[in-house]
């Protein structure tokens, strides 16, 4: 016990200051791609225009680096079931939904970008097909298709909705109304849950929450976690600023407190296919933690709702 919570201290000091590094790389990029007078967009009267810089590079590269791992232990768990996705399609089609959520902050690609994410999903299809023929066989085929295309849409399509967020456009302002910060938010909220609830179950948890799949849980720590989530949710929302959005302190704790469950429901998604695949952890990768899918597993399941909801806020 004592060399495992080492180890997660350890490794997760590294991962936050690594995390920290690349977002502020993301916020740098932009600044200084806006200083150089790139990427400039025209209002939809052909006359106002503005400057929006480069957005979602520290992004981009944090999801380019962990999906490629995230496709393998996930093609792991799969194989359990005898589903044997095709990995470095998966992780190519992965990669290019990535790519395309970042080339929507660009005006003309936004005129071609559904068929492009009609494209991507179709080719990776395609092209698991073909490496199935390419070995002559025909058994298994629909296997491998299904599950080629089934961990594209899992870790890219989730993914695609972070980008998505932190590349969003307003017409009606000067900038992005995606924010670096927003994203810190979302991080935060949903690991605030996992420690929250940590804590808060192992002081007063009693009552188990699905005891069947996730021994460990409890309500109370449930309980505490979304508490956790609202109180963190409440405290960045102050740092969310207009024009972009104008976040109240309550809209930033019911922000966390709905993020922070849905984070939860990753980890229980996650843990219904680890206990299907008999194993513990979904890698090895993070000492302390396991591997990379058990770590972005929440903020993934987390982040198109996270897009509703800042679009409804």
């Amino acid at each position: 016990m004592e060399q495992a919570l080492k180890n997660r201290l350890t490794f997760g000091s590294l991962m936050l200051l690594s995390l920290f590094g690349l977002l502020f790389l993301d916020w740098w990029v932009q600044k200084y791609t806006t200083e150089l007078g790139w990427n400039v967009i025209v209002g939809s009267e052909g006359v106002t225009t503005r400057v929006a810089g480069m957005a979602g590079v520290g992004v981009l590269l944090i999801l380019l680096i962990a999906l490629p791992f995230a496709v393998t232990e996930l093609a792991t768990l799969f194989a359990a079931e005898l589903v044997k996705p095709y990995r470095m399609i998966a992780a190519i089609g992965a990669g290019a939904m990535l790519l395309h959520a970042f080339c929507m902050q660009f005006r003309k690609f936004q005129l071609y970008s559904t068929s492009v994410l009609a494209l991507i999903i179709v080719m990776v299809m395609l092209l698991a097909a073909f490496r199935r023929a390419m070995a002559k066989q025909s058994s298994e085929a629909i296997t491998h298709m299904a599950g080629t295309v089934l961990s594209t849409l899992y870790l890219g399509g989730l993914a695609w909705f972070l980008i998505a967020i932190r590349v969003k456009q307003s017409a009606r302002v000067d900038r992005y109304s995606g924010t670096t910060m927003i994203i810190l938010m979302i991080l935060l909220c949903v690991k605030s849950t996992d420690i929250g609830a940590y804590f808060g179950g192992r002081a007063l948890g009693k009552h188990k929450l699905i005891f069947w799949l996730s021994p460990g849980k409890t309500w109370e720590g449930l309980f505490f976690g979304l508490m956790t989530a609202g109180l963190v949710g409440a405290i960045c929302a102050r740092w969310i600023n207009p024009p972009a959005y104008h976040l109240m302190w309550w809209k930033g704790a019911i922000f966390g407190i709905i993020i922070g469950g849905i984070g939860q429901l990753g980890d229980l998604l996650e843990s219904m296919m680890k206990r299907d695949a008999e194993v513990k952890d979904s890698g090895s990768l993070v000492p302390g933690f396991g591997g990379i899918l058990d770590i972005i597993d929440s903020p993934l399941l987390a982040a198109p709702f996270a897009y509703i909801l800042f679009s409804l806020f």
